[in-house]
């Protein structure tokens, strides 16, 4: 049974692909949702992380989890450009029709 730190890796893991999945779909709403969720699960993490360490075979897992977690975020942030880009126009477009 892996230890409650790992858990919170699998659990980041596990949000980082929902990500991805309703990034690949175009569903930004669902990304943005998620991403919050990310947020806590690592600040839990974060304070569970000072009071417990991890095995050494949990230490490889973690490393194996993590690599996945920045592939995953690579491919969102590649989905993510064209929607930003989008964004930065209408953000323009407002601009210059308030001024």
């Amino acid at each position: 049974m892996p230890s409650q730190l790992l858990s919170y890796y699998e659990a980041i893991e596990k949000a980082s692909q929902d990500m991805l999945d309703a990034a690949r779909s175009g569903n930004w709403d669902t990304v943005v949702k998620l991403e919050g969720a990310c947020a806590l699960l690592i600040s839990q993490l974060k304070h569970a992380a000072t009071r417990q360490n991890l095995a050494s075979e949990e230490a490889q897992l973690k490393s194996r989890i993590m690599q996945r977690i920045l592939v995953n975020d690579a491919e969102i942030r590649h989905l993510a450009e064209p929607w930003l880009d989008q964004l930065d126009e209408l953000l323009a477009g407002r601009t210059k029709t308030v001024h």
